[in-house]
């Protein structure tokens, strides 16, 4: 979870579901009475809606690299 700029995290859908994942995760342990699971698996929820939705800054895109003539090298 640490790289944030990875390729995989860029469509919006996947970090949501990241989200969505931790904190479904905390609610079953919470459910099933083990409340040290859900804290952590609500602390990891909480981290990655900050690292992935509030302070995620999207990569810019690639710009083709201006080519030169050789021509025009001198």
């Amino acid at each position: 979870m640490k790289d944030a700029d990875h390729p995989f995290f860029r469509p919006l859908w996947r970090r949501v579901a990241l989200v969505a994942v931790c904190l479904s995760w905390a609610a079953l342990e919470f459910y099933g009475g083990s409340q040290n699971w859900a804290l952590i698996a609500l602390a990891f929820a909480g981290y990655g809606a900050w690292q992935y939705l509030y302070a995620y800054k999207a990569p810019e895109p690639d710009r083709p690299q201006p080519t030169i003539d050789p021509a025009e090298k001198d």
